[in-house]
């Protein structure tokens, strides 16, 4: 059996020897199989912030929270049931800055792929499974969100009838490159609706 995409995520991610707290983290989970899968959020309409976006599980930092793992985990459990013992922990990601301002660590481990994850509906309305292979082949669409006085269009991933944008899709940007060693090119903006997504040179 080929593994060789979780296999490379196995031989390039490691934790960082400098460990920074972050004020939030989030667990990039994939299933260890063949036709390898990332585990994906949208979060609930009810929420104050991100809501009706996707998202990986994760969270705010709590005060008895120990390391950025530990944030992830339990972030992790309390929204979609995953047993931190089901977690082979691979490394993480570096820090990204969530449009709020705080600072987020990803963390990436392997989930086997029977594990039956339940969605927290308080946190999040779905969970769904997206192939590596699929995220790592997606065209940048244009996603406009819209400013007071003008709207912006964002590049994202269009995946099983959501819209995968932000920071959720650079972290992704990012476990491709450091897990992956695959370069894929992601503008922070585009500048127009009528983006055509082969203007990008995928590499």
């Amino acid at each position: 059996m080929d593994f060789s995409l979780t296999q490379t995520l196995q031989q390039r991610l490691r934790f960082a020897t400098h460990i920074e707290q972050a004020q939030a983290a989030v667990l990039i989970a994939i299933t260890n199989e063949i036709d390898p899968k990332v585990v994906l959020t949208r979060r609930s309409l009810y929420l104050n912030n991100h809501a009706g976006e996707v998202s990986f599980p994760g969270g705010k930092r709590d005060p008895g929270d120990t390391s950025n793992i530990a944030v992830a985990l339990r972030e992790a459990w309390e929204e979609t049931a995953l047993n931190p013992f089901d977690v082979k922990l691979l490394g993480d990601l570096p820090m990204e800055k969530a449009k709020s301002g705080i600072s987020v660590k990803p963390v990436v481990g392997l989930i086997p792929p029977q594990v039956e994850l339940i969605a927290q509906p308080s946190e999040i309305d779905r969970i769904f499974y997206v192939p590596l292979t699929q995220l790592m082949e997606a065209q940048p669409v244009p996603y406009e969100v819209r400013m007071a006085h003008q709207s912006i269009y964002f590049p994202s991933m269009q995946v099983q009838n959501e819209v995968v944008w932000g920071l959720t899709a650079r972290i992704l940007i990012s476990l491709f490159q450091y897990g992956l060693n695959y370069q894929k090119e992601w503008p922070f903006i585009l500048n127009s609706p009528s983006f055509q997504p082969q203007n990008l040179t995928i590499k």
